[in-house]
């Protein structure tokens, strides 16, 4: 009798222990349709923002290194026509 007692009660524990532990794979919450479409939206959205973004950094960046790099050439060129080496010299005349 004492051994039957102590199996059901050892039996009670073991239920007690594996019913308390939590499932190890547990199924998300299943996302309604409209809100998985909002979803999507704001997603596409902050994706168009961000590439709009770029976009007007890449043509600021651009539109500056094109301006210095005019300026730089237009300087070079009035510098060396300033010079007196880059004045032509007249050709000597061959008779």
């Amino acid at each position: 009798m004492k051994k039957t007692i102590a199996t059901l009660i050892a039996g009670l524990f073991a239920t007690a222990a594996f019913a308390a532990q939590t499932p190890a794979t547990t199924t998300p919450a299943a996302k309604t349709p409209v809100v998985a479409q909002a979803e999507v939206k704001e997603t596409k959205a902050a994706t168009k923002a961000e590439v709009k973004e770029a976009k007007a950094e890449h043509k600021a960046v651009h539109k500056t290194a094109h301006k210095t790099a005019r300026k730089a050439v237009h300087k070079d060129t009035t510098v060396a026509a300033a010079t007196p080496e880059a004045v032509a010299t007249p050709a000597p005349v061959v008779k």
